[in-house]
């Protein structure tokens, strides 16, 4: 029975907080911005269209997934302890040699070029 319950409170509870957050985000368009800048005011649909806009531009649809990275991180961190020093030693050696990026790659010689190698 609890689970009908969720499934027909969640929508409500949806567009409420959509309502809600659009309501805030037209207000404080309207009350800041027209002032500041001399822009026009916007709707409440207006409002709900930059929210999507910028959910797009800077945050994506995916969600964030803290928790897989820490997952991952701690695995990376337990083979690396698996690993012998001398097995360490060559993968930092490898990370040195340009192989992952600029990270520690040795300074140029005097005289040399930046050219493409």
């Amino acid at each position: 029975m609890r689970r009908k319950w969720k499934f027909v409170v969640a929508p409500f509870a949806v567009a409420a907080l959509v309502a809600i957050v659009g309501e805030v985000v037209m207000h404080l368009w309207n009350w800041l911005l027209p002032g500041l800048f001399g822009w026009r005011l916007i709707s409440f649909w207006q409002a709900l269209g930059l929210l999507v806009l910028s959910r797009i531009l800077v945050g994506g649809f995916g969600g964030h997934r803290h928790h897989d990275r820490s997952r991952l991180r701690r695995k990376l961190e337990e083979r690396w302890e698996q690993l012998t020093p001398e097995e360490q030693e060559k993968l930092r050696g490898g990370f040195r040699g340009g192989r992952c990026g600029p990270f520690g790659r040795p300074a140029r010689e005097p005289g040399e070029t930046g050219g493409a190698v």
